[in-house]
């Protein structure tokens, strides 16, 4: 069984995260974040999503105040950083050159070692910001806006795959969802507001059956265009009417899936310590479902903090503070990949 113990010499990295929308910085002592910066594009709003060129963009003009911004905070200066830790991906690929290009530069500028992180697995170790001393193996429910796994987490740089969406994600469903109830994006979040006060059971939508413990989302998305699309024949009013009850029975259809599939494989792996990370983690009914769900089993869950769920730096430092441990560092030609490695 994996154990963490404390290092006996000092640690001190630079995360960069550029993966999407958000430009990140952050520094970490010894598996403590002493700064977490993050800079928010608001300008993908009237575009109903990202727009990558815009977001590449935006990215270049945050990272350097924004990395100055972190050092200042942490009362840390470069010469003091023993490593960059950067977003090698998944992610959109102009924006995380950007973060890829620039650790470079300050990797052989100031001839300290890259640190390449994969930004799912930064996710997993977000709980570790928090919980240092979390137990390991557990099961971690990951999702986020364009990702959905199970994972066994043996230790913090041995993780496996248990199960994984094999089309859409939870949270693309959340907004795609919202998109099709004239919800300004992101509709995700709206859903959740919303769905407070609803009926969570007043309708019902299909939601792919996949073997073992895969998910499918995009027969859900269809579900709810007909649903939607029939009712407002019949009247046009159907969702002013009904924007709570619909919203409630949307997110109760999503969270009572991906908890299916959890608690599933907690059942066949034994495993008794349960974590939910990744955008969605953010979700009101999924938390709250979660904790519900391990009450009545008698496991124990854990969700990072809200600013630990979506894109941040810090959880791009805890990984890349594990990675360096272990001696796992990168050259100076490690390319960025925009979607998953083959595992």
């Amino acid at each position: 069984m994996y154990t963490n113990e404390s290092p006996v010499q000092k640690i001190t990295l630079l995360a960069i995260e550029s993966s999407c929308d958000d430009t990140a910085a952050a520094v970490i002592l010894n598996g403590k974040i002493l700064s977490n910066i993050i800079a928010t594009q608001s300008i993908h709003e009237k575009y109903g999503g990202v727009v990558p060129e815009l977001a590449s963009r935006s990215h270049q003009k945050n990272i350097v105040p924004l990395v100055d911004t972190a050092l200042k905070t942490a009362g840390i200066t470069l010469n003091q950083i023993d490593g960059i830790a950067f977003t090698q991906g998944p992610g959109l690929l102009g924006s995380l050159l950007v973060g890829n290009s620039f650790a470079k530069g300050l990797s052989i500028a100031l001839n300290k070692p890259l640190i390449a992180v994969n930004h799912l697995e930064a996710h997993v170790m977000a709980h570790l910001i928090d919980n240092p001393n979390m137990e390991f193996p557990f099961l971690c429910l990951l999702v986020s806006g364009g990702h959905t796994q199970i994972l066994k987490v043996n230790a913090p740089t041995d993780m496996e795959i248990l199960g994984r969406t094999k089309d859409d994600a939870a949270g693309e469903a959340f907004d795609k969802a919202a998109k099709i109830l004239g919800l300004p994006y992101p509709g995700g979040p709206l859903i959740d507001k919303y769905a407070e006060g609803g009926n969570p059971v007043a309708y019902t939508f299909g939601i792919g059956q996949m073997p073992n413990l895969d998910f499918s989302f995009s027969g859900f998305k269809t579900s709810v265009l007909y649903f939607i699309r029939d009712n407002l024949e019949k009247d046009a009013t159907f969702i002013d009417k009904n924007l709570s009850d619909i919203c409630a029975s949307i997110q109760h259809t999503i969270v009572t899936y991906l908890l299916s599939k959890l608690k599933k494989s907690a059942i066949q792996t034994g495993i008794k310590h349960i974590a939910l990370a990744g955008g969605v983690a953010n979700n009101s009914g999924l938390r709250k479902d979660l904790y519900t769900l391990c009450q009545a089993q008698k496991w124990q869950a854990y969700i990072p903090a809200f600013e630990y769920c979506t894109d941040n730096a810090a959880m791009i430092a805890m990984a890349g503070y594990y990675k360096y441990k272990a001696g796992e560092t990168a050259s100076i030609d490690v390319v960025s990949y925009p979607s998953l490695k083959s595992t």
